[in-house]
């Protein structure tokens, strides 16, 4: 399968809808509060599109019901957004994709509901740490193995594990292109990384066994043994400068 190289006026594209889907994580920040429910944040990211010109592209593909998937402790990823509200300690990962003229840019952080422990903390940093190491890979000659194995080592080295069950992708016109990016590997394997390509690297760290099942709604993916996740993700577009992060906040 061919990769959808971006020139750079498609670049130029996706990264409007990066600065709104960035400037809408920046606003929930500061309302992300204990006591705010998932389907308010929900309706919050989906007026806060609207309102600049853009739609939340993940509502209604392949029938998501919602703007966002909104991810509590456990929930790695995918969680549909509820009306029960977020309580100090808990940490939530709200995961959101603006298409702005046909064009897309997809971001998710993980958010601590007030206070939270020190244990939790280092999960959220490590998860963080590790989206970074994998950035700094996105160059082209390096290969995809070379991000995966940047994710994986950092996450491990800080204690935790890599749930490897979900990817990366590319984005561009569509939500999910070609290739997929994996969050482990080996160094000089996989594809090779080529000067306009476009993808997201979105890892989820958790904090036990890397082990997922899917909700009976057909979306909700927990871990098994009831460990808390974290997610932090980008969109990448990746130039002879260096990697550009699309979605970066301001």
């Amino acid at each position: 399968m061919a990769v959808d190289l971006k020139t750079k006026e498609h670049i130029r594209g996706i990264r409007k809808a990066g600065r709104i889907v960035a400037a809408c994580h920046k606003a929930l920040s500061k309302r992300i509060a204990p006591g705010v429910t998932t389907q308010e944040i929900d309706r919050f990211v989906e007026r806060f599109m609207l309102d600049r010109g853009a739609t939340p592209a993940q509502k209604g593909y392949k029938g998501y019901p919602f703007a966002t998937c909104a991810s509590v402790n456990e929930v790695v990823c995918h969680g549909f957004p509820d009306s029960m509200p977020l309580e100090a300690g808990d940490i939530v990962t709200i995961d959101m994709v603006a298409d702005l003229d046909g064009w897309k840019a997809d971001s998710a952080w993980t958010y601590a509901i007030g206070r939270t422990t020190s244990a939790t903390e280092k999960l959220m940093l490590a998860a963080e740490a590790s989206l970074l190491e994998g950035i700094k890979q996105a160059m082209p000659g390096k290969r995809m193995g070379d991000i995966g194995y940047a994710v994986q080592s950092r996450a491990e080295r800080a204690g935790f594990q890599v749930v490897t069950a979900f990817v990366g992708h590319g984005i561009g016109r569509s939500m999910h292109e070609y290739p997929e990016v994996m969050h482990s590997g080996i160094p000089g394997q996989g594809i090779q990384l080529e000067e306009g390509m476009v993808i997201t690297i979105e890892p989820i760290i958790t904090a036990g066994r890397p082990d997922i099942y899917i909700a009976h709604d057909g979306w909700t993916a927990r871990t098994r043994d009831g460990a808390w996740a974290a997610q932090f993700e980008h969109t990448i577009a990746i130039t002879k400068e260096g990697p550009i992060v699309l979605t970066r906040w301001d």
